[in-house]
């Protein structure tokens, strides 16, 4: 579903570029090709509109601000990426990068992903699970507006396949919405944090967002500040949960803001400087981390085997 609908947003931004530059070329050529690139390139512009609210709404949050060359380069890097991401991979992409298969003894990963987005969002991840044999599944979220909740029984199955694949509890690497789906999960099911070894999340509007006060969708009321959903969530889940979670957050994400939102008490929460929303779940440090976590797992599961 949401393929589709991205792809119809590609070809409409494509077929109204080419318009413009079929009406103007005879007359004007420069200003053809400039309203072609400024018609193509037109998501660039809601991006520093987001980076613009993101600075506006810092606030008193404890977190640094970022500097204006600071979000100048995430805003950049971001442009990048979200043409890859949103005007390739998922819309064109869908079907490709399987899930790598489990095996006994080698730890998996579940990857959860955000709003608007489908399973190929993690492709470069799931390259490098594929290249390493690591067992992996990257969850489809649909359907793509719906209550949060809803997503709970889709994120149980992987992680029961993982289960039963491995015979050990998978690593979650959650972006954005994704980790919020994952604390729904674990608060649903009081044996559920047994059965995974830790949570990884990365922008993910713990405690709701600003810029979801624009959205009107179920799972974006969800994720506004102190919404019914949220405040809930809190309530069911058990305390202790939090110490399971790392948590990435940054000054520069454009679309959870203020940055601290991103971070939950009792948590490992770590800051990415001058990275914006959906670059920040390709950055080194949460690779390393990703690798390390799952170092500490097998290790642990050696010590335990008998010689």
């Amino acid at each position: 579903m949401l393929a589709r609908l991205q792809r119809r947003i590609v070809y409409a931004l494509g077929l109204s570029a080419l318009v413009w530059l079929l009406l103007w070329w005879q007359r004007q050529p420069v200003v053809a090709l400039a309203g072609a690139a400024a018609i193509v390139l037109s998501y660039t512009v809601v991006l520093a509109v987001e980076f613009a609210l993101l600075a506006w709404q810092h606030g008193r949050d404890p977190t640094p601000r970022a500097r204006p060359l600071q979000l100048l380069r995430a805003w950049f890097g971001e442009c990048i990426v979200a043409w890859q991401v949103f005007g390739w991979r998922q819309p064109f992409r869908s079907s490709g990068w399987p899930d790598v298969a489990g095996r006994p003894g080698r730890r998996g990963i579940v990857f959860v992903h955000g709003y608007l987005c489908n399973r190929v969002f993690w492709a470069p991840w799931l390259e490098r699970c594929a290249a390493q044999h690591r067992p992996c599944m990257a969850v489809n979220l649909e359907p793509v507006f719906c209550d949060l909740d809803d997503y709970v029984p889709q994120l149980e199955q992987a992680v029961a396949r993982l289960e039963q694949e491995t015979g050990l509890p998978p690593l979650l690497v959650c972006h954005s919405m994704g980790g919020l789906v994952a604390r729904a999960w674990l608060a649903a099911d009081a044996s559920a944090a047994a059965r995974i070894q830790h949570v990884i999340t990365i922008g993910t509007p713990h405690r709701g967002t600003w810029l979801a006060r624009l959205g009107r969708t179920a799972n974006a009321l969800h994720m506004r500040q102190t919404s019914e959903w949220l405040l809930g969530l809190v309530a069911r889940e058990p305390a202790l949960h939090t110490g399971r979670f790392t948590c990435f957050y940054g000054h520069a994400d454009n679309i959870v803001f203020p940055p601290a939102v991103a971070t939950l008490p009792g948590a490992d929460n770590r800051h990415l400087g001058a990275t914006a929303h959906v670059a920040m779940a390709f950055h080194p440090e949460v690779v390393s981390e990703v690798a390390r976590r799952l170092a500490i797992g097998e290790a642990s599961v050696s010590a335990t085997r008998p010689a």
